[in-house]
């Protein structure tokens, strides 16, 4: 169905530009935050990465609590925590403290993929079997600590997540297959799909999810956003160089190399193979660009083919404000001032 209005939101991952402190931009993301609050961007995601050196988004437990004191409207939430990394008990506490700090707008956006190598989520969490079921315990185990209930156990009888406060944070379940739809459709969850990591198969995820929802405590109607990355400009040149850029990081992540800071001269003349040139081919459908005019067509496009209300863009670019006007642009373009952020009851 056509959409008569299409909420924006915004998944942040403090990418380090070339010449760019780790510090700068994590401020950067802070800037961010405050002018999409500004412009009625509906919510404002950030990532969990680790060990890249391009980007600085590794605790977006940390960041949040900051985050949301320096903005007003927008929800404020994770895209996502990585749960195998983690506690479930941890993550609770951590997002019930949110909650009481910033009541009514904390999204707990949550994944199974470790957010970096196996190496590294080892090290992160020793006892990480990457089991499917032990992903789905922990959901079920954060369910609990949220309602302060427990199963029959001897153990979970005994632990409350502190602090017990009375609201419980929007919990989201992100996936670029289609599985954590399935979760997210039996545990009464939004679902989120991340079209920017797969851009195959996510309208018919999205079908399922709503196909199999069952209503829950804290969610009586399926919810869905799609995140992918955009970049918008009035000038055709750079948004020629920023799809040569993405073009480069997706091979360098292919290659099984870190994701570098670089600039445009730096990757302007490098070659691909035809193998390459062949994924390039694949992986722009992950990145939607164009003029204010252009963009807004596309994604209307892609949020009919989704038959979802909102899209997350994620943007990096290699100056700072080419970022922030990309997303003023988008704001312009889809008239987000005055719009709700009360997801609840919109599918």
């Amino acid at each position: 169905m056509a959409m008569n209005q299409i909420r924006l939101s915004v998944l942040d991952q403090s990418p380090i530009r070339k010449g760019v402190t780790a510090e700068q931009a994590v401020r950067e993301t802070v800037e961010l935050a405050k002018l999409t609050d500004q412009l009625g961007y509906t919510r404002f995601w950030i990532s969990e990465h680790h060990n890249t050196g391009g980007l600085a988004g590794s605790t977006p437990e940390v960041l949040l609590a900051y985050l949301g004191s320096q903005t007003q409207n927008i929800r404020i939430g994770s895209g996502g925590i990585m749960l195998p990394n983690h506690s479930a008990l941890k993550v609770a506490e951590n997002f019930r403290m949110l909650e009481a700090l910033f009541q009514g707008r904390v999204d707990l956006g949550l994944g199974r993929a470790p957010g970096t190598d196996r190496i590294t989520a080892s090290v992160l969490n020793p006892s990480n079997n990457f089991r499917e079921q032990d992903f789905v315990e922990q959901l079920l185990d954060l369910q609990n600590y949220f309602h302060d209930r427990a199963e029959e156990g001897p153990v979970q009888t005994k632990i409350r997540a502190i602090p017990q406060v009375q609201t419980v944070p929007e919990m989201w379940m992100l996936s670029s297959s289609g599985q954590s739809g399935l979760f997210a459709a039996h545990f009464g969850t939004g679902f989120s799909f991340a079209h920017f990591i797969n851009p195959v198969g996510g309208a018919q995820a999205v079908e399922l999810y709503r196909a199999k929802f069952q209503p829950s405590e804290d969610l009586q109607n399926p919810i869905v956003n799609v995140a992918l990355f955009v970049f918008c400009s009035e000038d055709e040149e750079k948004i020629r160089q920023h799809q040569a850029m993405m073009d480069y990081r997706f091979t360098q992540l292919e290659r099984g190399g870190n994701l570098n800071p670089v600039s445009f001269d730096d990757i302007k003349n490098v070659t691909y193979t035809a193998a390459e040139q062949e994924r390039i081919r694949f992986n722009r459908h992950r990145v939607v660009t164009g003029t204010p005019d252009e963009i807004k067509d596309k994604l209307t496009r892609m949020a009919n083919t989704y038959n979802v209300g909102e899209l997350i863009a994620i943007t990096i670019a290699e100056d700072f404000d080419d970022r922030l006007e990309s997303y003023q642009l988008l704001a312009q373009q889809f008239n987000l001032s005055g719009v709700s952020n009360n997801t609840k009851a919109i599918a």
